[in-house]
């Protein structure tokens, strides 16, 4: 059994690059939001030395026109489509997702609920997760930020309101210094902060939550590597996003997905599927294991 492998919203477009999202398992689309927004000013991203910055504010065309111009275009590319769904309001997520539920394009909905305009609360992300659901069927994953003091409480809370899976994590706020003016490199001064750094906190945030839920969890932060997937398959995801690294490496999918299937070999596994919780087993905690979850792609 394979491990599907797909790209974390807003570091692929699919559409200028098909190739690169063919060679995924599933693609996730931009957050889409009620209405259009022109996102942040100039500038929005920063290389750093320990990932990116970016402080992009969720742009994108609006969910009318994501349904009629863009939803059609994806479509054609013959793999299956995640929706980023954000917004501000409780209303914004049932909006978007009473528009996307008679879409049959759309495999699966992702719940941008780290954005940093929304509340970081357990009853926040219940009530947001609850709109979702009342107004769509199709599997609803819980994207959550590793920035709270109690991941696995907020994963309960998603759970508990209607979510079919989670997506660990989003970015983390952080701030880059231009060398020569000391002044913020982004214009709103802080980003999201993806890459390399991000791993570690990925790894915790879903060692938490495996523990905590049952629900299937797609991995994702500072991938670079196959080796760097299988922490994150150890740790309890059951699928894994690639970032970053999409940026500079269009064959990241085709590489990763070769690299992860040589460690897990390496690690004496018969297929990467099988290291699904190893970190936890390798406590001697197989009772904290459920069964493995699987992604629908």
């Amino acid at each position: 059994m394979s491990v599907p492998i797909l790209n974390a919203s807003g570091c692929l477009d699919a559409l200028a690059a098909p190739a690169v999202a063919r060679s995924l398992d599933g693609f996730v689309t931009k957050t889409v939001t009620p209405l259009p927004r022109d996102g942040n000013p100039p500038v929005r991203i920063a290389e750093t030395d320990v990932g990116m910055l970016n402080s992009i504010g969720l742009q994108n065309p609006g969910i009318e026109a994501f349904v009629t111009d863009h939803l059609p275009q994806l479509a054609q590319l013959a793999v299956p489509i995640w929706v980023s769904v954000g917004g501000f309001t409780a209303a914004d997520y049932a909006e978007t997702c009473a528009a996307l539920d008679p879409r049959p394009e759309v495999a699966a909905l992702e719940l941008n609920v780290s954005c940093p305009n929304v509340e970081e609360a357990p009853e926040s992300i219940a009530e947001l997760v609850a709109a979702a659901r009342a107004e769509t069927s199709k599997p609803l994953y819980a994207k959550l930020s590793p920035a709270v003091p109690d991941i696995a409480e907020l994963a309960r809370a998603a759970e508990t309101s209607g979510a079919d899976g989670l997506s660990l994590v989003n970015t983390i706020r952080g701030l880059a210094l231009d060398e020569r003016t000391l002044a913020p490199r982004l214009a709103r001064g802080a980003g999201g902060l993806s890459g390399p750094a991000l791993k570690p906190l990925a790894l915790a945030a879903i060692f938490a939550c495996r523990l905590a839920t049952d629900l299937p969890i797609v991995g994702m932060g500072g991938v670079q590597t196959g080796n760097d997937a299988l922490e994150l398959l150890a740790v309890g995801a059951c699928a894994v996003s690639l970032g970053t690294v999409l940026f500079a490496d269009p064959e990241a999918p085709a590489r990763v997905r070769r690299e992860l299937g040589d460690a897990a070999a390496a690690h004496g596994f018969a297929s990467a599927a099988d290291a699904v919780g190893a970190a936890h087993t390798a406590r001697g905690e197989p009772a904290l294991v459920r069964d493995q979850p699987k992604v629908s792609v």
